[in-house]
């Protein structure tokens, strides 16, 4: 039987540890970080560096965990976390994608499509929006560190329905032509009244079929209230009990202070605070007899800061984030568990910051209680499978959950 209470699993997209301390020696200047400090962050960066973080009061379980499956990417990274051990290796595609690909995509799709290079995301729109208002023709790109199919479309000129119908039969094609990519990805954008590009939450990802049962279905199964927050459902793409994606300012409640920290407002981060403290609310005032589990994505560190190479920003948005900390922790109730983890790293080259296979975080805080010992370092065989052990074991269904290599 389930127990009746809440885990946050919260993800700090490419916030690896070797990112971490390329952060931290990038950028000498002061950062503050006393809540992840107090849960023991300090304790597994390299030995030189924790005298820039805070006291820890050695009341939470930290470690570094090796990731499993072979490659560093989101979809591959969150998985692992549920139970699903990947060892393919997914391809990046410099010269963009083979013409019969592309031949075949534009019969499909009814329409024919421009660019097909390996390109930024906003540098491909910005290059190609003119052009593609114009004819209507959709901005296909290949991602420079991730194995995924982008096309860009103009809501004003693609509908969004439409667009989602590109994505999926995009990644439909690819699959059959045996391309390997974990996703395609429909990136909707509009123009603002200044004539600036903003990339909108109509964005769309097709992405590949689960082969396994995860934590969220064996959790879903029992009759655990599963939330997904943010991206995570796109990326562990089964089914939930809820879906929370806010984009709307409208939506943030101004009583709680949240911060864009970005100096054009571009964060996704204070909408994924707001979903998780409305799915913790929720959790505290709705009947949920065995339980909820909170499964929440904060990407700014990968797509706002990451790409981009933005250390300031970065280390800003990860600031941000430990400012909020405590209002998270204040919503949980005592003997709650709060799950903070990373799906990949960030390799910081000269042109673009690539994903890269590195040791991630595990920070574990029993709520109200001291569980520095209550918890086992994870095998490292398992990789990030022991997340998703250690969460089962908080809602009795530890038996229930095996891990599932493909």
């Amino acid at each position: 039987m389930a127990k009746a209470r809440t885990v946050l699993l919260a993800v700090l997209d490419a916030v690896g540890v070797t990112t971490l301390e390329f952060l931290l020696r990038s950028h000498p200047g002061k950062v503050r970080l006393p809540n992840l400090s107090r849960l023991g962050l300090g304790r597994i960066v390299a030995p030189e560096l924790r005298a820039r973080f805070g006291r820890c009061a050695g009341r939470a379980f930290a470690q570094a965990v090796e990731q499993a499956s072979a490659s560093a990417d989101s979809v591959v990274g969150h998985r692992e976390m549920v139970g699903i051990v990947d060892s393919r290796t997914f391809g990046l595609f410099p010269d963009g994608f083979g013409r019969g690909y592309i031949s075949a995509l534009e019969d499909r799709i009814g329409r024919k499509t421009i660019f097909n290079r390996m390109a930024g995301g906003m540098e491909a729109i910005e290059l190609n929006a003119s052009e593609h208002a114009a004819t209507g023709r959709p901005i296909v790109y290949a991602s420079k560190c991730d194995p995924l199919i982008q096309i860009a479309m103009d809501e004003a000129v693609v509908p969004v329905k439409e667009q989602h119908a590109i994505a999926d039969a995009a990644f439909e094609l690819a699959r059959e032509m045996g391309i390997p990519v974990t996703r395609s990805i429909a990136r909707a954008y509009v123009r603002s009244s200044g004539g600036e590009i903003v990339r909108t939450a109509n964005r769309h990802d097709a992405v590949l079929p689960l082969e396994g049962r995860t934590l969220v279905d064996v959790l879903y199964a029992q009759r655990v209230w599963t939330a997904a927050v943010g991206k995570t459902s796109d990326l562990v793409n089964t089914q939930y009990h809820e879906k929370v994606k806010l984009a709307d300012r409208a939506f943030l409640d101004p009583a709680l202070g949240l911060r864009f920290v970005h100096p054009k407002g571009k964060d996704t981060n204070p909408f994924i605070v707001q979903g998780v403290v409305n799915a913790l609310k929720a959790a505290a005032a709705l009947y949920r007899p065995n339980g909820t589990f909170i499964f929440a994505n904060f990407v700014d560190c990968d797509s706002v800061y990451g790409h981009t190479r933005d250390v300031p920003g970065a280390l800003a948005s990860i600031a941000e984030f430990d400012r909020v900390l405590p209002l998270l922790e204040r919503l949980l109730k005592p003997g709650d568990l709060l799950i903070l983890t990373a799906d990949h790293g960030m390799e910081h080259r000269s042109d673009y910051g690539y994903h890269h296979k590195e040791p991630l975080p595990l920070i574990v805080e029993r709520i109200g209680r001291d569980c520095s010992r209550e918890f086992r370092r994870l095998d490292a065989g398992a990789g990030l499978t022991g997340i998703g052990r250690l969460v089962a074991g908080e809602f009795g269904a530890e038996t229930l959950y095996a891990a599932t290599r493909v």
